[in-house]
């Protein structure tokens, strides 16, 4: 028997990703910062393009947390 759709925790799982993700995102500036001159331009920019990546997942999320809130609330 499939289990219901319990969708009652989703706004709290997106928002431990978002923190998740922004630690990572700070975690890797914070790495570019200190090691900008050690680290070839390639890794820089591969660092660079994951950062991107993780600010549009970051709006994606919120995105989500704000639809899902908006359910819950209905």
């Amino acid at each position: 028997m499939a289990k219901p759709d319990d969708r009652s925790d989703n706004v709290e799982h997106l928002q431990e990703a978002v923190q998740h993700t922004i630690g990572n995102l700070e975690e890797a500036e914070d790495y570019l910062a200190e090691h900008a001159e050690e680290i070839s331009p390639e890794e820089a920019e591969s660092i660079s393009d994951k950062n991107a990546r993780r600010r549009n997942s970051i709006e994606r999320y919120r995105s989500e947390i704000k639809d899902e809130a908006e359910a819950g609330d209905e």
